[in-house]
């Protein structure tokens, strides 16, 4: 049988839709706020996985991360930082830098010092909140591991979903507690930081 061109357009736009259909599922199941995003850089907000402690200089996750993109990303990870902390400085360290994508991990030296969840959900969303304020998107990383109590996961996705964040789930799956990838106790060492950025770099790349 053969299709008329009306009905190829038709045939043609149908696949597009199902690809698009199959692609929202791998990487998104709901709608990303500020899609297309407005502003200028890329910034990384977070702690000393952001900082890239355990790595020799070039070789943490956002400067693996910056090399897969092809373009450079701000590096403002603090080592130490809780999300409070990240709260309290990032209209100086983030938002005066004119962000278009903003990547947020944070959460695991407040579960470290067993700080509530409830308290770590709040400013992740009032970080997330301000972000999208200027026109930016957000991706937000999940920290999930024993070693940090167990993690948010289900929470952090809510969280997410609620808010419109591009979602990784448990970045450090299979990178803590394995000595190959590991610095330290806490902190992967090159080899672990390749891993993160690499599932950062597969959420992120859809939207570069």
């Amino acid at each position: 049988m053969t299709l008329s061109r009306a009905q190829m357009t038709v045939a043609v736009g149908l696949a597009v839709l199902a690809g698009f259909g199959i692609w929202r599922a791998l990487f998104s199941n709901w709608p990303i706020t500020n899609h297309p995003p407005r502003g200028t850089n890329i910034v990384a907000l977070g702690d000393s996985l952001t900082e890239g402690v355990g790595a020799p200089a070039g070789q943490g996750y956002v400067d693996v991360l910056s090399r897969l993109a092809g373009q450079p990303i701000l590096n403002r990870g603090v080592g130490g930082d809780t999300t409070g902390d990240a709260l309290q400085r990032l209209e100086r360290d983030v938002l005066q830098a004119d962000p278009r994508i903003v990547i947020v991990l944070l959460g695991g030296n407040d579960l470290l010092q067993q700080r509530p969840a409830s308290e770590i959900l709040d400013n992740l969303e009032k970080i997330i909140a301000a972000i999208h304020s200027r026109g930016a998107m957000v991706v937000l990383v999940g920290v999930q591991s024993p070693l940090f109590g167990g993690g948010l996961g289900r929470q952090l996705k809510a969280l997410a979903r609620r808010t419109g964040c591009v979602y990784v789930p448990n970045v450090l799956k299979g990178i803590l507690g394995n000595r190959r990838l590991m610095a330290d106790q806490i902190h992967p060492n090159a080899g672990g930081y390749q891993l993160i950025a690499e599932r950062v770099f597969e959420a992120l790349r859809p939207y570069l």
